[in-house]
């Protein structure tokens, strides 16, 4: 039989059990000032929005609630009600579902990202010429000035009539969109013109040589969209000395 001074040594090398060793039905004794409300626990777990935020995962990846269930191990019904905010998850299934998508349980407790939603007031905006001429061909507004390292540059442009086409052509790589609201636009996209009327528009590459000019008596205002880079490309990482000073559309 071991001593009592065997058993003291030996207890004396075993650590107390900490709280995530403990048995999980057993319930831990909180401090004599701590209080916790239902209202205050509730309000915790909807300020997460964990069902929305699993939801998005999800979605993101097409998978269905069957798949996500055969994948996690927990019933398709069970999911949809953790996406519904109708039952808490445990760590544990949030855990299940983090590894799905690989995933750190952080995600679902980070502060929720702010999406990117910018108005720009039509009285806010500045009328510009074309730079480097005292005669301009055209007028711009950027309608993205407010929009830091955007993907996309939109403009509203106003071609001067009785103007003559601009000899040199410009070109950049993308692609770009155009919409005429009134008036009429030729457009030359290497060797082919092209006018455009009221209501007609045009999405073409912007690597091949193009050039604009108004044509009639009537100006023609039209919304250009330009996409600085080509869609199948890795997005580059924005830079941190990128202005959202509006910058001059090349058109001519």
């Amino acid at each position: 039989m071991r001593s009592k001074a065997d058993e003291a040594r030996t207890n004396a090398l075993i650590p107390p059990p900490s709280p995530e060793d403990s048995d999980p039905d057993l319930p831990l004794e909180p401090g004599p000032d701590v209080q916790v409300g239902g209202n205050a626990v509730e309000s915790l777990i909807s300020e997460k929005h964990l069902g929305l935020r699993i939801r998005a995962l999800r979605q993101r990846a097409s998978i269905g609630l069957v798949d996500l269930g055969r994948l996690t191990g927990l019933s398709a019904s069970f999911l949809s009600q953790l996406e519904t905010g109708r039952v808490v998850p445990t760590l544990r299934n949030l855990a299940r579902i983090a590894m799905v998508f690989g995933r750190d349980l952080s995600y679902f407790f980070n502060p929720t990202p702010q999406t990117l939603f910018r108005v720009h007031r039509a009285e806010d905006r500045v009328r510009l010429p074309q730079s480097g001429s005292d005669t301009p061909n055209y007028f711009f507004e950027s309608l993205g000035y407010l929009v830091p390292d955007r993907q996309l540059d939109p403009y509203l442009a106003e071609f001067q009539p009785g103007k003559a086409p601009a000899p040199n052509f410009h070109q950049h790589g993308g692609f770009e969109f155009l919409y005429v609201m009134r008036g009429t636009l030729r457009i030359q996209h290497g060797d082919d013109l092209h006018d455009l009327h009221t209501g007609d528009s045009v999405y073409f590459d912007s690597t091949t040589s193009h050039s604009y000019s108004c044509v009639g008596d009537d100006p023609a205002t039209v919304i250009i969209v330009t996409l600085q880079q080509p869609t199948n490309s890795s997005p580059s990482r924005p830079s941190k000395t990128a202005s959202s000073r509006p910058r001059n559309p090349k058109v001519r």
